[in-house]
């Protein structure tokens, strides 16, 4: 397994904690004779507990070590990975060095573990290949990833060559991209030592746009913001505003269950991260997806400050907003910002500043969304009419 691994070049950086790298140091070891045999079993024995650790975290089924190395495939981002992703697979003489590293891999698919098992007596390898997982429920795993992973995997197991292990690997890049953005629909943030990181949200909600009864023509208008922002053309950062509880949110969280094959993507944030905005911004605007950044229930008191920074990312600097990001916010508030009495006290002065130019500061934020969306709470007859609808749907028969 070393001398596979020690030959990949677009893949060779898989990080010194991949399972892969520590495995193959293993297997070195045992080779050499370099460490006593119980030291080489405990270190399989580490690398085969990480491996199940990730079959849990997605779901993965059958043979896990196939499953285990298309989900590197998947995820590794490199020259190669990140270009397919943008324009599929292309004539070039990097191709030369794919093919190469996707023969080591195909190597590796189909690599006989029957000695090094014959000799440490161990079976551990010959369990994974034939793995069946206890069943759980779709909530405790990441079964979008697992499904992609998964069927990508069986078909790579049965390639006949290289080139269709290529043309395969590449058609992956193409429709769904590579890493954990391509894989994932939705994201939320953390901030930590290595600066700003984009989690996956593993269990979004399942609705669609059609699932909310009602709002028609208010849902005509957010998905032709948003076929308008995927396919190029002129789109406007979008307010949704109006009473709690008129599908405000889950219009917006639909967004991704329609389009996600269409390359749409969501970025969750919240108040207290708009400082990392410009960080975010940075990480996702020469990917080949279109970002939604979703800001959910958007208000300010009057003493924060917060508003400050959406601002200036909203306005942009020296650099221009790039064009795959829209920023979609919900509120119950259609000015956002908390109004008080003195604000409006526009003929007064303190030490010269006018206090209205704090109203006109705090109102002027709504104004950069250009697509501002009203949802008003349902009168006696629509919100009869709902009821009476999802009775309907769901089999009961009203009275």
């Amino acid at each position: 397994m070393d001398q596979l691994t020690s030959r990949l070049l677009l893949y060779g950086d898989l990080g010194e904690e991949s399972i892969l790298v520590k495995l193959s140091q293993c297997f070195q070891d045992w080779k050499s004779n370099a460490q006593p045999r119980q030291t080489i079993i405990r270190g399989i024995y580490d690398q085969v507990k990480a491996l199940l650790d990730l079959a849990t975290e997605y779901g993965f089924n059958d043979n896990l070590w196939q499953n285990y190395l298309t989900f590197l495939l998947c995820t590794n981002e490199n020259s190669f990975s990140l270009i397919s992703e943008r324009v599929g697979e292309q004539d070039g003489s990097v191709n030369h060095f794919a093919k190469a590293d996707f023969a080591v891999f195909q190597n590796l698919f189909h690599y006989d573990f029957g000695p090094i098992e014959k000799d440490l007596g161990i079976d551990c390898f010959t369990t994974l290949c034939n793995y069946v997982s206890i069943p759980k429920h779709q909530r405790r795993y990441n079964k979008n990833v697992s499904e992609k992973v998964r069927d990508l995997s069986r078909r790579l197991n049965a390639a006949a060559d290289a080139e269709e292990f290529f043309r395969l690997v590449t058609e992956h890049y193409r429709l769904y991209g590579v890493g954990l953005i391509g894989l994932n629909k939705a994201f939320r943030i953390k901030s930590g030592p290595r600066g700003v990181e984009l989690i996956p949200i593993y269990n979004t909600d399942k609705v669609m746009l059609d699932d909310l009864v009602g709002y028609e023509a208010e849902k005509a208008q957010l998905r032709g913001n948003t076929e308008a922002f995927l396919a190029g053309r002129s789109a406007n950062n979008a307010l949704l505003y109006g009473d709690a509880g008129t599908g405000k949110s889950s219009s917006v969280k639909a967004l991704i269950n329609e389009y996600y094959d269409q390359g749409l993507r969501m970025i969750e944030i919240y108040k207290h991260q708009f400082r990392d905005l410009s960080s975010v911004i940075a990480m996702v605007k020469n990917r080949n997806y279109r970002f939604i950044i979703f800001i959910d229930d958007l208000s300010f008191e009057e003493n924060e400050v917060e508003y400050k920074f959406l601002k200036a990312v909203i306005e942009g600097g020296v650099e221009t907003k790039p064009d795959n990001i829209l920023l979609y916010a919900t509120s119950n508030r259609r000015n956002l910002i908390r109004e008080t009495w003195k604000d409006r006290g526009d003929m007064e002065h303190e030490n010269d500043i006018h206090r209205s130019d704090t109203l006109e500061e705090k109102l002027s934020l709504s104004a950069r969304f250009g697509t501002r969306i009203h949802y008003s709470a349902p009168t006696h007859k629509q919100f009869k009419d709902i009821v009476l609808e999802l009775a309907q749907r769901n089999g009961v028969e009203a009275s």
